[in-house]
C-alpha cells in the first residue's frame, strides 16, 4: 500500500484501520481470536496505521481494545504506528447507547491515562497520542505543554487533536507542534474542509474518521438493516433511518455509477474521493470482516483524476443530505 506523511514526518499507510468497531459501537463485542487474525491480515496487507482510544470497550471491560491492539500487534510493532486518545469518559449514568462524553485533560488525569494506555498497547511509546475532544475547563496551552514533556521523555512522539477548531489548533501549535488533526469526514460530511487551508498553512495532517459515514456509502445497508439499540450507536444515526433512505439515495447512485466506470465499489470510490482531496489526509476506515479490511485496502489503487473528483464535488453541493453531525453537505 501507498504511504503518506503526516505533519512533521510521520508515516502513515495511505489508508489506515480504526479498531474502534472491534470492541466499542457497532454492536457485541467482536471474538477476540477473529480479531487477532483480522489485525495480522491488516498487516499483511500493508496496513500500518492502527488507531485506537482508551475509551474503546464495553461497560465490563472499559479499555478493552486497546488491550486487543496492543496484544495483537506486538510482534509487528517496529514496522506499525499506533496512535490512541486520552481525555474524555463517558457519562455512566446515561441510559442512551451513544452516551455523553465527559472531557477531562487535567494534566495529573493525562499522566494518569499515558501511563495506562502505554502497559495496555504493550508498547515504550505511542507514536500519536490525541486529545480526544476538547476540555473547556483547561486552556489547550496546558494540554500542549504537557505533550512536549511526554514527547521529551520519549512516551509520545506525535500529538494531535479530534474534533478540532481552527482557534484550539493554531494556539496547540504555536505551543507544540501538532502532526495531526483527527475529524469526522467523508462525502456526507465535509465541513471541516474549511480547516484545510490552515493545515496546509502549519504542516499538519488530517486524519479522517468515519470516511464511509459509518458504513452508509458502502451501500450494504437500506431501511430495514436492524442496529441493536443497546450497543450500536448506528441505531440512533439518521443516516440509517427509513426517512432518511429517499434522501440519501442520490449519494449512493452517483457513487455506484462512478464505481462502474473505475470497476470499483461504492466503498472504494467514496475512500479514493478522500486520497484525491489533498495528499495530506488520511482515511482510517474500521471493519470486522477481512473481505472489507481488503476491500478498503484496495482503494488506495484507485486514482480519481483532479477533474472527476472536483465532478464529484460539484455533484454533493447540490445534494440535500441527511446524516449524523449535520443535515447538509456543506
Amino acid at each position: 500500500m501507498q504511504s503518506r506523511t503526516l505533519g512533521n514526518g510521520l508515516t502513515v499507510s495511505a489508508i489506515g484501520l480504526g479498531c474502534m468497531g472491534m470492541s466499542h459501537a457497532y454492536g457485541p463485542l467482536a471474538d477476540k481470536k477473529e480479531m487477532t487474525f483480522l489485525l495480522a491480515q491488516a498487516i499483511d496487507l500493508g496496513y500500518t496505521f492502527f488507531d485506537t482510544a482508551e475509551v474503546y470497550g464495553t461497560p465490563e471491560a472499559p479499555h478493552i481494545n486497546e488491550e486487543l491492539v496492543g496484544a495483537a500487534l506486538k510482534p509487528y510493532r517496529h514496522k506499525i504506528v499506533l496512535a490512541t486518545k486520552f481525555g474524555i469518559h463517558f457519562d455512566k449514568t446515561s441510559t442512551g447507547v451513544n452516551k455523553p462524553l465527559v472531557p477531562d485533560s487535567r494534566p495529573s488525569a493525562i499522566r494518569t491515562s499515558v501511563e495506562a494506555s502505554l502497559k495496555r498497547l504493550e508498547t515504550d511509546h505511542i507514536d500519536l497520542y490525541y486529545q480526544h475532544r476538547l476540555d473547556p475547563k483547561v486552556p489547550i496551552e496546558a494540554v500542549a505543554h504537557m505533550m512536549a514533556d511526554l514527547i521529551k521523555e520519549g512516551k509520545i512522539l506525535h500529538w494531535g487533536l479530534s474534533e478540532a477548531d481552527e482557534d484550539s489548533i493554531r494556539r496547540a501549535h504555536a505551543v507544540c507542534p501538532l502532526t495531526a488533526v483527527q475529524n469526522r469526514y467523508s462525502m456526507m460530511a465535509r465541513w471541516h474542509e474549511s480547516l484545510f487551508s490552515i493545515l496546509e498553512e502549519l504542516g499538519i495532517g488530517f486524519v479522517a474518521f468515519s470516511p464511509l459515514a459509518n458504513g452508509f456509502l458502502s451501500g450494504q445497508y437500506d431501511q430495514n438493516s436492524y442496529f441493536d439499540a443497546a450497543t450500536d450507536y448506528r441505531s440512533i444515526m439518521p443516516q440509517f433511518s427509513p426517512e432518511a433512505a429517499e434522501q440519501n439515495h442520490v449519494l449512493l447512485t452517483l457513487l455506484d455509477e462512478t464505481a462502474q466506470k473505475y470497476q470499483a465499489t461504492k466503498a472504494q470510490i467514496a475512500l479514493a474521493w478522500i486520497l484525491g482531496k489533498k495528499p495530506y489526509l488520511v482515511p482510517i476506515s474500521g471493519t470486522r470482516k477481512l473481505h472489507r479490511l481488503q476491500e478498503n485496502a484496495g482503494a488506495a489503487q484507485i486514482f480519481l483524476a483532479p477533474a472527476e473528483v472536483a465532478a464529484l464535488d460539484n455533484a454533493l453541493e447540490q445534494m440535500n443530505l441527511l446524516v449524523f453531525g449535520g443535515t447538509k453537505v456543506v
